[in-house]
């Protein structure tokens, strides 16, 4: 007990700065993506981070088997390098024995990462995905510049000659009304103010001592002239103010749904594309039985009319073998898009228990726990475990592989790699693994030369 706990402790502090820094370069690479679609439309400052928080879950679950993964570099690395595993060894202690306390570590994140990915994750995606659209339906920040025309409102062109940014005060105002068919209306004034309404569905412009010029297109000799000393105008403004969709009104998709209920799609389409084949079968053999040869009076049918019959049974036929087969390919397709996201429910928390068998022999045999050598030994791995997947799932998809190949490749072929590494350091067996070893320095021979 002793030992395990010595041996977690040096995991604590490499698993969260390995698991901060993935989610920061992912956070990152999130922001330098979407930047220009949550700048510049007057969020608030709580509606950015809830996107950033929400955004954070896909991203806890891409990065803790990387935590893993490097936290146990370091720490067999850095005990290796104080020779505290040949300490170890000596007292009669092996390296599974030093493992099992990690090993019983992989597999409680495993579990604690498909509960995450079971629980929190897809209900994370559906307020994200839901939220982002909300964003983008709003429009941006309404604006007028001193000497530029604003058409940002539907039907209304603005114009101001002088602005004012801190009263909002309009002076040379002039607005043209273009929502009816038959008529536009001008409105020119020397001073006016602008601002919302309080639940921010109008935009409220008051100017002074001003003039309304009303055209009329049916009769272009039809004009009206109107003086005003204060007239308002409100102007219709959707989408310029942010509102929130309910989450319920929106569907769910493969990513923003729980295993269960992924289950449930994969049974009911498996069960309509089963059915599509018993009613195949029926059909071919009823079309099959088919032969038109005499009349309802038991006359002989001349060939033609046979021929007829034949090609229009066998048209009748053919579009339904295309209905069919296209109904079919969807049905399939449904399952093999909802069975990749079932495994990969799995398949992605279960890489914490595998990295456990890649870090541990690899930490002992390089005997070093530095930053260096443990963050690239780490990044390969993880380059090629997300490549297996990533290749895996679009294989998948076009059904080249079956969908629990597809996502649990990677973990296979790491699996495979991890478990031949420890047994070669169990039994001490290095082989091409010895080039992983420090090699030691050239001891050259010092004695002085007689004269």
């Amino acid at each position: 007990m002793i030992l395990a706990r010595y041996i977690l402790r040096f995991h604590i502090g490499p698993f969260l700065f390995g698991t901060l820094t993935v989610m920061f370069l992912f956070l990152m690479q999130f922001l330098m993506n979407n930047l220009d679609k949550l700048v510049g439309k007057g969020l608030e400052s709580i509606v950015i981070l809830q996107v950033i928080g929400l955004s954070l879950a896909w991203m806890v679950v891409l990065a803790v088997p990387m935590g893993v993964l490097f936290s146990t570099l370091m720490a067999f690395g850095g005990m290796s390098s104080a020779q505290e595993i040949t300490i170890i060894k000596a007292s009669g202690g092996g390296l599974v024995r030093m493992m099992l306390p990690v090993v019983l570590l992989g597999l409680g994140m495993f579990y604690a990462m498909y509960r995450f990915n079971d629980d929190i994750l897809p209900d994370s995606n559906h307020r994200f995905k839901i939220l982002m659209q909300d964003i983008q339906r709003k429009k941006p920040t309404f604006a007028i510049e001193a000497g530029q025309f604003s058409t940002q409102l539907e039907g209304y062109t603005i114009l101001a000659r002088q602005v004012d940014s801190v009263s909002r005060a309009l002076k040379g105002v002039t607005i043209y009304d273009n929502l009816r068919q038959n008529q536009m209306n001008v409105v020119s004034a020397e001073t006016g103010e602008i601002s919302f309404s309080q639940d921010f569905s109008k935009l409220i412009v008051v100017l002074y001592n001003g003039e309304i010029h009303q055209f009329f297109r049916p009769n272009t000799t039809d004009f009206r002239k109107i003086t005003f000393v204060k007239h308002q105008i409100s102007i219709d403004a959707r989408d310029f103010a942010f509102s929130r969709s309910d989450d319920k009104v929106f569907s769910r998709g493969d990513r923003e749904m729980r295993i269960r209920d992924m289950e449930a799609v994969v049974s009911v389409a498996d069960s309509n594309s089963k059915k599509l084949d018993s009613v195949f079968k029926e059909q071919t053999i009823r079309h099959l039985n088919y032969i038109a040869i005499k009349d309802s009076n038991k006359k002989e049918i001349s060939r033609k009319s046979i021929m007829e019959n034949i090609e229009n049974r066998i048209s009748i036929y053919r579009a339904t073998v295309e209905s069919q087969s296209f109904q079919r390919g969807e049905y399939d397709s449904q399952v093999r898009k909802y069975s990749v996201e079932i495994d990969k429910k799995y398949s992605i928390p279960f890489a914490c228990f595998v990295f456990v068998f890649i870090g541990c022999p690899l930490g002992v045999l390089s005997k070093r726990g530095n930053f260096g050598v443990s963050a690239a030994i780490s990044l390969g791995f993880y380059v090629l475990y997300w490549a297996c997947l990533i290749g895996g799932e679009k294989l998948a998809d076009r059904a080249v592989i079956s969908p629990a190949l597809g996502m649990w490749l990677g973990n296979i072929i790491l699996g495979g790699l991890g478990l031949i590494l420890t047994y070669r350091m169990t039994n001490e067996s290095f082989g091409i693994l010895q080039l992983f070893k420090r090699k030691p320095k050239d001891q050259t021979n010092n004695t002085t030369k007689p004269q």
